[in-house]
């Protein structure tokens, strides 16, 4: 008695004869992935410029609730200048300003990439179907 052996089992990879990848379809998946890591990179970037806008709004807050004559030191650069509190408010409203351009800066391309990245995924499904796996796995 001979058994028949199933070869065909889940996990597995099984090659696909009739999925051929081009120079080209290596460079879309290429420009994909790079676009990826880019987009993680700028999720990150976009977590700490967010914490130092919250940072920024916290400390206007504290110094409010200051004395009016009290000298407040702030970082420019790599020197803390002392200032009075309209003075330092000022500054930080300036800081805080700055830093919301730069978040939005980041959302924006941020969103740029994503749109790139949704025509590639496009492109790329239509090309393999479910041979292909572009989705993060969080």
């Amino acid at each position: 008695m001979s058994a028949k052996v199933e070869t065909k089992s889940k996990g597995t990879f099984q090659p696909d004869s009739d999925v051929h990848i081009t120079y080209e379809d290596q460079m879309k998946i290429n420009k994909f992935a790079n676009y990826n890591a880019k987009v993680e990179d700028l999720k990150e970037e976009l977590r700490i410029k967010q914490n130092e806008l919250k940072n920024l709004e916290e400390a206007g807050d504290e110094i409010e609730l200051l004395d009016d004559d009290v000298q407040i030191p702030f970082l420019m650069g790599d020197v803390f200048l002392s200032h009075d509190q309209t003075k330092t408010l000022e500054l930080l409203a300036e800081a805080k300003e700055l830093k919301k351009k730069e978040i939005n800066n980041i959302q924006q391309t941020s969103r740029d990439l994503q749109q790139k990245m949704s025509d590639l995924k496009g492109y790329l499904y239509g090309r393999f179907g479910s041979n292909i796996h572009l989705e993060n796995d969080e």
